[in-house]
């Protein structure tokens, strides 16, 4: 059964109470990767992937999220600044309907508005190189994304009384 496509707190209710979630940076040459820990309060940077092929790019992501016992996905949304949908966030929910046909781990979209922006100047603030910017930037993007989807999801939880 293919996995559902969902806004992030809609998402959270398909996966169960722990385990690990992949958050996807999805550009058109790399998709930026990190995963979180079980208890889902740390994001940490697994890799990037240089895109090829959509087979081999989901191949790589769901053998990743195999390794760490995901339950689920998080993939940033570029949503635009007005809130509308150019074609990068249409193209990425179609990514993420595609991913969802071989996998049965729900996927959550979190709006991932300036997140490389973000972490552009954060590495920038460290005094990193533009080449080696370059190399990592979609993986930090990925950090960043997935940090901020646990950081609300941990808010909700907070917010709705459970422990």
């Amino acid at each position: 059964m293919p996995a559902s496509v969902l806004q992030l707190i809609e998402a959270a209710m398909h996966w169960p109470q722990r385990g690990a979630l992949v958050g996807l940076d999805l550009g058109t040459k790399t998709v930026g990767v990190a995963v979180s820990d079980p208890d889902r309060r740390l994001a940490t940077g697994v890799e990037t992937i240089r895109r090829t092929t959509f087979t081999a790019d989901a191949a790589r992501l769901l053998t990743i999220a195999g390794e760490r016992n995901a339950v689920g996905f998080v993939l940033g949304l570029p949503i635009n600044m007005d809130g509308s949908e150019g074609p990068r966030a249409q193209s990425t929910r179609a990514f993420a309907r595609n991913l969802a046909k071989l996998t049965g781990l729900a996927i959550g979209l979190w709006d991932e508005r300036l997140s490389t922006a973000a972490v552009e100047r954060e590495l920038i603030g460290m005094d990193m190189s533009r080449a080696k910017r370059a190399k990592v930037i979609d993986e930090h993007a990925a950090i960043f994304i997935l940090q901020g989807a646990l950081d609300r999801l941990a808010a909700q939880h907070r917010s709705s009384g459970s422990n």
